[in-house]
């Protein structure tokens, strides 16, 4: 019997005990194609061996310091690696261990920029329904996914939400993309003049959304329109790029695509690839200067900030991307990709909605394609497909609750930077079986 509390107990998870490439090992000797490195983690995959070598080198030199004691090269090369590549005037760089802690840290970088600004009365967040931006209470609050947020919600503290740009469900029929991103960008600036423009701090939105609604791009000029209602109410513009950055919808940065820079941005999963946990904030010169002009000092800290393993693991990670032009890998196999899984999906029956960026996407479950009726929450739809997905050594990330946090399913394909053509078409013809199993066993059920 196991002594870690698992996040679903009663469940005989397989014992890993290996991976390389593409694929993790259980220790029943069984492989499994990691097409989704648990949550868009494993950008390089498995037992890379320059991300090892640098791990094996950087705990040889120092495993750990304290960042109020000292800094570190690793931590300075990787810090001025990430401003070199970073869009717009971001120019500085805050180390954490995640995601949860990177947007914690940004919201408190918000808070603290309009106190030292002179503006205290700056104190509410605003963000999107169906996003998700982490679990420790700060970045619960600010996220909008309800099953998560539900039985902690006396705990949150209060936040605004507006409906997010999500074409395949909230677009109306005949609205052209431009018309749409014009409208769904409006509610943010009908939510900020209704609560009060000298009483806003931040928007945050995931640049894609991804967990909670299934790598979600936005539409048309979108993020445009975003950033000039920040730039209008003197707002500070935070994206959450946790999942969807570092490389992985085919640019470093998903923001680039859109032409836009935030003022706060974080990154986690794909900075690392799951060597070392680690996330970051870049922060814009702007917000670095109210900091060092007023009080000098950024109120927050945790004991691993700038943890020179994790950042030698990130270093050597950011540096293979960059060195074997894996980027551009991303974009030609993200493009196959697409093609395959339109190819085998577009037409299936239960299938509503086949959308991504780069290797970064999804499918979007339904009953009824005319009508985009979902499954049944009680079916659990997503679990079934994880279920004989990895019944076939394949490992996918679904998803419950796509549409509201109750209702809805879908499932996450995020293959690693390294995956070639012909992993690509076995990605997908083992997700197709997964998926006609998944629902052929709901179907033998109703007939029961």
């Amino acid at each position: 019997m196991t002594r870690i509390l698992p996040r679903q107990i009663g469940l005989d998870l397989p014992v890993a005990v290996g991976g390389r490439g593409i694929q993790l090992f259980d220790a029943n000797g069984r492989a499994y194609i990691d097409a989704s490195g648990g949550a868009a983690v494993s950008c390089l995959g498995h037992g890379h061996p320059d991300v090892n070598a640098a791990l094996h080198a950087q705990i040889d030199a120092l495993a750990y310091t304290h960042s109020s004691f000292f800094t570190t090269e690793v931590a300075e090369r990787l810090a001025d690696k990430l401003v070199e590549d970073a869009p717009g005037e971001l120019s500085h760089v805050y180390f954490v261990s995640g995601g949860s802690e990177a947007i914690e840290a940004s919201l408190k970088m918000a808070r603290q920029y309009f106190v030292e600004k002179g503006e205290p009365k700056r104190t509410k967040v605003i963000a999107r329904r169906q996003s998700y931006h982490g679990n420790t209470l700060g970045a619960l609050a600010t996220g909008g996914n309800e099953l998560r947020r539900t039985q902690f919600r006396p705990l949150l503290i209060e936040t605004a939400h507006i409906d997010p740009c999500f074409a395949y469900r909230f677009k109306e029929t005949g609205e052209s993309d431009e018309d749409y991103a014009a409208r769904a960008a409006k509610s943010l600036e009908d939510k900020i003049l209704e609560l009060g423009p000298e009483t806003v701090i931040a928007f945050v939105a995931e640049t894609v959304v991804g967990a909670t609604a299934g790598a979600v791009p936005p539409v048309a000029d979108y993020f445009k329109r975003i950033r000039s209602i920040c730039d209008r109410y003197g707002v500070l513009l935070i994206l959450d790029e946790v999942m969807s950055g570092m490389g992985r919808t085919g640019t470093l940065h998903a923001c680039e695509q859109e032409g836009i820079a935030p003022d706060l941005m974080t990154v986690a999963k794909g900075l690392g690839g799951g060597y070392q946990p680690i996330g970051a904030v870049l922060l814009a010169q702007k917000v670095f200067d109210a900091f060092a002009r007023g009080s000098g000092v950024f109120q927050h800290g945790h004991t691993y900030l700038n943890h020179p393993v994790a950042c030698a693991a990130a270093l050597a990670v950011q540096t293979v991307i960059k060195r074997d032009g894996l980027l551009a890998n991303v974009r030609q196999q993200g493009e196959h990709l697409a093609r395959r899984l339109r190819e085998r999906f577009g037409n299936h029956p239960y299938v509503g909605d086949v959308r991504g960026r780069g290797l970064f996407q999804a499918l979007e479950f339904v009953t009824d394609r005319g009508t985009k009726a979902p499954f049944d929450p009680k079916s659990k739809l997503h679990a079934r497909v994880k279920k004989e997905a990895m019944a076939r050594g394949l490992l996918v990330y679904p998803s419950g609750g796509t549409i509201d946090g109750v209702r809805g399913d879908h499932a996450l394909i995020a293959p690693p930077f390294i995956v070639r053509g012909n992993e690509i078409d076995d990605i997908v013809d083992r997700l197709g079986e997964a998926v006609d199993a998944a629902v052929g066993s709901l179907e033998k059920i109703k007939a029961a």
